[in-house]
């Protein structure tokens, strides 16, 4: 059986113009990394087999399941610990978007290696979703959603409260805000200051509010404008740049997920009624 040792990295931005966060995913048989430590967080999910790490003085190991958290500045390596490898999904994050205004202290984690099941399932699915299309208002509102839940959870800084007064009015606004500038959405970052908000504030009250994320909802927003183009007769590929998707892949992807067919199958129904 041959040696598998596979990486690849993606580049997300955080919304429009934002800071750039760094998505690993990697299988290694044999591969071991040697000491290093790194400026931001990270903050893995074990996918396949088991990794032994070197942290803090002793040795961690991780399994299918587990969420692995080093901190900035903590010197470690990483490694199989069986003969079949191992297999992750890892993402590097700022300090700030673990706290995002919302803890009374920098987060820290005692325990590096976590058991939260929900949580490394919806951390696996946006890293997952985002490396194949880094949308930058889909890495935005789900990326530190995810990290700020995950330090809530999990590190030793207490939590402010969740609780946002006029969830309503701020998410009518952002949804107001996001409809107008279909084409090149502002940022959740600038947005939330405008409203002198954090961006986990921010989130909190549209996703209270609205049910969704707001990538979700503009994603949907956008398929509502879509089906009236494809409708007057345009191609999925022209329909796609139009109502602010990146690509005629990106459109099938959100059309499918929100009405269950392609676009092109959408087009030709309508068009074989009309007819």
């Amino acid at each position: 059986m041959g040696i598998r040792e596979r990486a690849s990295w993606t580049r997300a931005r955080l919304g429009r113009g934002g800071v750039p966060l760094d998505l690993l995913t990697a299988h290694f048989d044999r591969h071991t990394y040697a000491p290093h430590a790194h400026d931001e967080f990270t903050v893995g999910v074990t996918v396949g087999g088991a990794e032994v790490i070197a942290y803090r003085g002793g040795h961690i190991h991780s399994y299918p399941g587990s969420i692995v958290v080093l901190e900035p500045g903590e010197m470690h390596t990483g490694g199989p610990a069986a003969s079949d490898g191992y297999a992750y999904q890892a993402l590097y994050a700022a300090p700030a978007l673990l706290a995002d205004g919302t803890l009374g202290g920098p987060p820290h984690f005692r325990e590096p290696v976590l058991h939260d099941p929900e949580l490394a399932a919806a951390l696996r699915a946006a890293h997952t979703d985002i490396s194949a299309c880094p949308d930058p208002l889909e890495a935005e509102s789900r990326l530190p959603w995810l990290l700020t839940a995950l330090a809530h959870r999990h590190s030793t800084a207490r939590a402010a409260s969740d609780t946002v007064p006029g969830a309503g009015h701020i998410a009518r606004t952002v949804r107001d805000r996001l409809a107008d500038e279909l084409l090149d959405p502002p940022s959740l970052a600038a947005l939330a200051t405008d409203l002198g908000l954090s961006r986990y504030q921010l989130l909190r009250a549209f996703r209270t509010t609205m049910g969704v994320p707001p990538y979700a909802w503009l994603a949907q927003h956008r398929v509502a404008r879509a089906r009236r183009l494809l409708e007057s007769g345009l191609r999925p590929a022209e329909v796609a740049g139009l109502v602010g998707f990146a690509d005629q892949a990106h459109l099938t992807r959100w059309f499918r997920r929100v009405l269950g067919v392609t676009p092109a199958a959408y087009r030709n129904s309508v068009q074989d009624t009309a007819g």
